[in-house]
């Protein structure tokens, strides 16, 4: 199977006019099988969607340590998107196109946006690329921002190899 890798940012994003500035700015992208949707929603169900029991259990506690400083629970999120309209796993849906989807969430800490691409490289092939960009408020969202990036790291590129796997015929 192919792995995810990190790339540059795609410079076609919604996104471009919030990468200035942000305290992370990353993307990652995978090649996807023949056959697999050209629906850049149901790709991005199957990357954050139903996610692997490591990645809940990191969110878990991520929740419970946060909420004893007044962050949002995931579940939070979830539901306080959900009263604007979809969500994808806990987050909000904020535009769709047919090639990109936004979501993201504010919180007192820090804003989140994260950007997922259908896109064709140079040689044609098809690739799910996601990209995040987030803007720390104040020293909280810095330490929170410092404490999980290794763990987003890891957890983004699982996320888009759980797509191809999922789209996979």
């Amino acid at each position: 199977m192919t792995k995810a890798r990190a790339v540059p940012m795609p410079s076609n994003s919604a996104l471009t006019p919030l990468y200035g500035g942000a305290d992370l700015l990353d993307a990652f992208a995978i090649y996807l099988p023949a056959g697999a949707s050209d629906d850049v929603e149901v790709l991005t169900r199957a990357a954050l969607e139903r996610q692997a029991w490591w990645i809940r259990a990191l969110t878990r506690l991520r929740d419970v340590v946060m909420s004893t400083v007044g962050v949002k629970s995931s579940r939070a999120v979830g539901l306080a998107g959900a009263a604007h309209g979809p969500v994808i796993g806990f987050f909000p849906v904020l535009s769709k196109s047919a090639t990109e989807l936004i979501l993201g969430a504010d919180d007192r800490h820090l804003d989140f946006r994260l950007t997922i691409q259908l896109r064709a490289d140079a040689a044609n092939r098809r690739e799910l690329v996601a990209g995040t960009v987030v803007h720390c408020h104040n020293r909280l969202g810095r330490i929170y921002l410092a404490t999980i990036a290794p763990f987003h790291r890891v957890i983004v590129p699982a996320s888009l190899e759980q797509a191809a796997r999922a789209v996979k015929i």
